[in-house]
């Protein structure tokens, strides 16, 4: 690596907390840090992380790799987490579809944990160790779920009546567009494209990049949630799934209907060979029996039912 190169990677790489540190105090000062916790968490795990990784990488090498996994699975779990906190914040208007949200990304989070075991405990690599291979098989999941977090809430962003102005929309968007380059430079490295020096610099510009992105909507202000006709789709949705979830109680109309037409059914049916009086005095019983519901009377559906008999 020559000077100018190194200079530029140092510069790049410095350049990281700073950008943090201006978004941390900016979501501080406007109370940010309340609504997009794990968000928060993340950021100033990043600085943290920068504090006990540079000086390793300039002062002991040996150490550097170690230190820099460990960061990075830290960095996945919290970017899992807040890909998961953007999208509750999209539905916090429908609480039936943030809650078959949440269970869909626990369900997401143990399978690629799963799939990050397997391909840890299978894969037959001599270069690198089964932990690293899970760590990094963990990140390319959670940047393909950033993808598509970000792929959503394009498509549909008016139905929910989020504006791409508003502060989760800018979190995925971010995130999402550092893992689609992400993604990209792994297959570039990996079908020997580029060096590990060019993958490194291009990376570390595009996460200055997404930084910058959350400065701008961290200081931008976030509008009000539209509420126009638009939102009768995704009510839709969360009332066809609320009734899923709640089913017609036992004591409802329906059933109670049901039941009164029974026995009104049974009341008519008088064998034949009873005289003609207490066929008269049945009638007189049945006719006596008036429950009116919604302008139609037992009555009139069993002397209606009678005479078709």
């Amino acid at each position: 690596m020559s000077d100018k190169i190194r200079i530029l990677y140092y510069a790049l790489w410095v350049a990281h907390p700073v950008l943090q540190t201006v978004i941390a105090i900016a979501m501080l000062r406007r109370g940010q840090h309340r609504v997009f916790k794990y968000f928060f968490a993340y950021i100033v795990t990043q600085i943290m992380t920068f504090a006990v990784v540079f000086p390793t990488y300039r002062y002991y090498y040996s150490a550097i790799f170690y230190v820099s996994w460990i960061s990075t699975a830290i960095s996945v779990a919290l970017g899992f987490m807040v890909i998961h906190e953007a999208f509750l914040d999209v539905f916090r208007p429908f609480h039936t579809l943030r809650d078959l949200g949440t269970v869909l990304f626990k369900w997401a989070g143990l399978v690629m944990l799963l799939v990050a075991g397997v391909v840890s405990v299978s894969t037959s690599s001599s270069d690198l160790a089964a932990w690293v291979q899970a760590i990094m098989t963990a990140q390319r999941c959670v940047r393909i779920i950033q993808v598509g977090m970000v792929l959503f809430l394009l498509f549909f962003a008016r139905y929910l009546g989020v504006s791409r102005q508003q502060h989760s929309f800018g979190i995925a968007l971010g995130f999402g567009t550092f893992a689609v380059v992400e993604l990209a430079l792994i297959a570039s490295w990996a079908g020997d494209h580029l060096g590990n020096t060019s993958m490194s610099l291009i990376n570390m510009g595009a996460y200055n990049a997404t930084l910058l992105i959350w400065l701008g909507y961290t200081l931008a202000k976030s509008p009000a949630r539209d509420a126009t006709s638009t939102l009768l789709r995704p009510q839709r949705w969360e009332q066809s799934l609320s009734d899923i979830q709640r089913p017609l109680p036992a004591d409802s109309l329906i059933p109670m209907f049901e039941g009164m037409v029974d026995r009104a059914l049974l009341r008519t049916q008088v064998p034949q060979s009873l005289p003609a009086e207490n066929e008269s005095a049945g009638k007189a019983t049945a006719r006596a029996t008036v429950v009116p519901m919604n302008g139609l009377s037992i009555s009139g559906l069993v002397e209606r039912i009678g005479s078709k008999r």
